[in-house]
């Protein structure tokens, strides 16, 4: 296990897409500007999409031209197929998340092919990005279950693992993209991955459907991944993936890496007060905890 980890924001992208209020371009500019306050480095901003599939990120190209562009802070947009891929260069980010699901059925709600398709349509937009030097990361959704087929058999995902990382991504992120892993899957799946491909950087996206979120990202930092996805508020969901409920919260998942000294190097004050604006902003409770709860101690208390 590692001395820090990595906390990759996803609540512009991944967090809002699925809510019924749709945040205005100045209110993402803002979420994304409270979270490099609190010490974010790396944000994954937005989806180059359809905006009639996914309507909240329909001002991709407005947020990407309005980002305050420094050295020290990453930007990540999302594609699903070529035509996003060529958005996101076209947008100036500084790197493209690029989606393989590994089962046939919610490929084909999610991006109207199947996962052998995926793979291809993954292989010419590797070509891509290497001749424009682009950074290419790799998703692999539903690695740990389907919504639609059920469970996700280990075998299948090193095989779309594998047959993936033939195009040579920088980065491969594993999906619980409806919540349903447990610390041991997450154990075993990232052991299995490690071992194959001991020198590629994983990095863990999940969701907290069902309560065992952190639980899950705790089996992860033991197995040794450095970088994890997390949103403020726990904000988060997929329009196509029935229940896919939100993510881990960014100040749940500060709170457990501070009390046991891993270094993330975001401040648990700033993301409460970034999670608690982006509650006012959506209008509604959102299910992070420490937002509720506070830090512990709380230096008042401390003082008194």
């Amino acid at each position: 296990m590692g001395e820090s980890i990595e906390i990759v924001e996803v609540a512009p992208r991944d967090g809002i897409q699925n809510e019924a209020t749709i945040l205005s371009t100045e209110d993402k500019l803002e979420l994304i500007a409270r979270a490099v306050s609190a010490g974010v480095r790396r944000l994954e901003v937005t989806s180059f999409v359809h905006p009639k599939r996914v309507p909240q990120m329909a001002d991709a190209e407005a947020v990407a031209a309005a980002l305050p562009r420094t050295d020290a802070v990453r930007y990540i947009g999302l594609a699903l197929n070529r035509r996003g891929f060529d958005r996101a260069v076209a947008a100036g980010l500084d790197e493209v998340n690029f989606v393989v699901v590994a089962s046939d059925t919610f490929s084909q709600r999610n991006q109207g092919v199947d996962t052998a398709a995926g793979i291809e349509a993954l292989a010419e937009v590797a070509r891509e990005a290497r001749s424009h030097s682009m950074p290419l990361g790799l998703v692999i959704a539903a690695a740990f279950g389907c919504p639609f087929e059920g469970e996700m058999p280990l075998q299948r995902l090193l095989d779309v693992v594998e047959r993936c990382l033939q195009h040579a991504p920088f980065e491969l992120g594993l999906a619980d993209t409806i919540g349903v892993a447990t610390p041991r899957d997450v154990r075993e799946r990232v052991g299995a991955v490690r071992e194959a491909f001991p020198d590629l950087p994983i990095r863990l996206h999940l969701h907290d459907t069902r309560g065992i979120g952190l639980g899950n990202a705790w089996a992860g930092i033991e197995a040794g991944i450095a970088t994890l996805d997390a949103s403020l508020g726990g904000v988060g969901g997929c329009p196509f993936a029935p229940r896919a409920t939100g993510n881990i919260a960014t100040e749940d998942l500060v709170y457990l890496l501070d009390r046991s000294g891993v270094a993330s190097g975001v401040s648990l004050e700033g993301a409460i007060e970034a999670a608690n604006w982006l509650e006012q902003r959506l209008g509604r409770t959102l299910p992070g905890s420490l937002m509720k709860a506070g830090g512990f101690p709380r230096m008042a208390e401390m003082v008194s």
